[in-house]
């Protein structure tokens, strides 16, 4: 991870986290597992895109925000840069991510963080990304 991306991510879980802890007298920051939580995003990682919905996280809620740091499954898309007589893999690819996904109302904004492996041309890495989507 590049150190600008890995400012941006901070920068983002702290403004995330800053919004939850602020105080009202009628209600208070709740904290609770989920399964599943509603909610599409569609985005940008590492030349391509993904879709994904949350999986199992752990949610911290204040209405009308929400913040959830979990598991992201996914269908990422990305056609290989290689000659076209060399084998290549699939277009649409299912794949496991972990980010944060931080929930205003119905809009979602997500940081995921997929890991692409050791290749024989390209060691192994995590790739941040950017996302947005609906929560049902």
């Amino acid at each position: 991870m590049t150190n600008h991306y890995k400012k941006s991510i901070y920068l983002f879980v702290s403004l995330s986290l800053l919004a939850l802890t602020a105080r009202s007298q009628s209600n208070a920051v709740q904290t609770k597992a989920t399964l599943f939580e509603g909610v599409i995003v569609a985005g940008y990682v590492d030349k391509g895109a993904f879709i994904n919905c949350t999986g199992p996280a752990i949610k911290f809620s204040k209405k009308p925000f929400a913040v959830l740091l979990g598991l992201l499954p996914s269908l990422r898309i990305k056609k290989d840069k290689v000659a076209a007589a060399a084998p290549q893999n699939s277009v649409i690819t299912p794949n496991l991510g972990v980010g944060i996904t931080a929930i205003y109302k119905h809009l979602a904004i997500q940081v995921p963080v997929y890991y692409n492996t050791k290749t024989s041309t390209r060691d192994g890495k995590w790739n941040p990304g950017i996302g947005i989507g609906y929560k049902f």
